[in-house]
């Protein structure tokens, strides 16, 4: 094909409907920044993403799993050092759960670099008579409720890049530079034991993988692969005139990829198959996702199904669930019937987070670790009973000690949750809650093979 065809094809999504687009201004004034965008370095490359998408074709075939997990807003404030190495080491603890309780390999996907923009239920929000746009994520607009800091403006999107960039160049740095040695499992704990049962067992664990490192090393066995991890970004594509912009011819293959993340996706809101978002990436190559709701059919899945996957290429869809707790062992065996039915390569992944929020008595929303627990506990059940694989979980966390979320090892309660009530948007799980989950999702693996 040629590029003007292929150009042609990722442009097609602007004749279409395309929900939860901020209302710009100046059409002038975006089409300078998107012009900008398109001249700057790719964040993420082509090979990297054929990488992982062969890593996620693993996972559909039932040989590793998927923990993909960050904040479920990024901020500009948070794209410095410490946040980012605190997610980090919160997510490579978790894997090591994963990969020596469960004895799995862990393909490990954040939701960080470019996680700046959220749908919204409503376009405005009013506080005391004041309507004013609603708050969209960093990249579109501020958190602050004034006129000026909810002015939709186009130029964040360029900060939202240039964020992305510092924060995978620091994940790249840890992941790469020896942080992320398996020789760390107990130093990435050192400031969080004392205080947390979570953090108690994880160091029972880690004195285990540091004994089973001892013996292999004395019978010769040190591999590369006990010195690095592969580190993958992601983010919901949800602007699309930023996604088009960061979108690339690759010169060896001649293909497009979208090269601000290695994996995106599409949210339940925008998943309509007559819309830009599924016009749009089921044009690129990069491996792509796509939250399913409770009111999602088994033909609403094999539809997106052909339209996003025509080739049935291994690694290239992920259906990732997101039900609640009290609807996802009726909602989901269908749907996971019918896909297995078809032999199409799909990994499913649990996203146990967006269907078990709700608002406390301050106001505050919230999730109960409970729920959640339940709700995966419910994806392996589901999977268990069909004989096919539960290929993963996608998590709201963050590295730091909030208090966002109810449960816990720490027993965090409703009265709590002023204390350090963080997020830009959505509830967060905090460390402790993390590991919780982490361990028993171990569990429920070991018992799922």
């Amino acid at each position: 094909m040629s590029n003007s065809a292929v150009i042609g094809d990722l442009d097609a999504w602007r004749a279409l409907p395309a929900l939860q687009q901020p209302d710009w201004d100046d059409p002038a004034e975006l089409g300078e920044v998107a012009a900008e965008l398109a001249a700057q370095p790719p964040l993420v490359f082509a090979g990297e993403c054929d990488q992982l998408k062969a890593q996620l074709a693993d996972v559909a075939r039932g040989e590793a799993f998927v923990l993909q997990g960050g904040d479920c807003a990024e901020t500009f404030e948070g794209s410095n050092a410490d946040a980012v190495k605190n997610k980090l080491k919160t997510l490579l603890q978790m894997a090591v759960v994963l990969t020596y309780a469960a004895s799995v390999p862990v393909v490990k996907i954040g939701r960080m670099a470019g996680q700046y923009a959220k749908p919204r239920s409503k376009p405005v929000e009013t506080r005391g008579g004041v309507e004013l746009p609603a708050y969209r994520g960093d990249a579109v607009n501020g958190f602050a409720f004034d006129a000026a800091s909810r002015r939709n403006d186009p130029h964040r999107l360029l900060k939202a890049y240039h964020c992305s960039a510092v924060t995978l160049n620091l994940c790249r740095a840890f992941t790469k530079g020896g942080y992320a040695d398996l020789r760390q499992v107990h130093a990435w704990n050192q400031d969080f034991v004392a205080q947390s049962p979570a953090g108690r067992r994880y160091e029972q664990l880690a004195g285990e993988i540091d004994r089973a490192l001892t013996f292999m090393k004395a019978c010769g066995a040190n591999p590369d692969e006990f010195h690095g991890v592969e580190f993958y970004s992601s983010h919901e594509a949800l602007l699309l005139e930023y996604e088009r912009a960061l979108t690339r011819i690759d010169h060896l293959s001649g293909r497009p990829y979208d090269v601000s993340a290695h994996f995106l996706w599409i949210g339940e809101r925008t998943r309509q198959l007559d819309g830009a978002h599924v016009e749009f990436l089921r044009h690129i190559r990069n491996p792509i996702g796509v939250k399913l709701g409770p009111t999602t059919s088994a033909d609403d899945a094999l539809a997106l199904m052909e339209r996003l996957n025509p080739e049935r290429e291994p690694g290239r869809l992920t259906f990732i669930t997101r039900m609640g707790a009290d609807r996802i062992r009726d909602a989901l065996p269908p749907l996971i019937e019918k896909v297995h039915q078809s032999g199409a390569p799909v990994a499913w992944i649990c996203d146990p987070m967006h269907g078990n929020t709700f608002e406390a008595p301050s106001g505050h929303k919230t999730r109960r670790l409970d729920d959640v627990l339940d709700e995966v506990a419910g994806f392996f059940e589901v999977h268990r009973a069909l004989g096919t694989h539960p290929g993963g979980i996608h998590i709201e966390f963050t590295g730091d000690d909030v208090t966002e979320c109810v449960g816990g090892g720490q027993g965090l309660a409703e009265a709590d949750l002023h204390q350090r009530y963080e997020t830009a948007c959505d509830p967060r799980l905090n460390r402790g809650q993390s590991l919780d989950l982490a361990f028993m999702v171990a569990e429920l693996y070991r018992k799922s093979v």
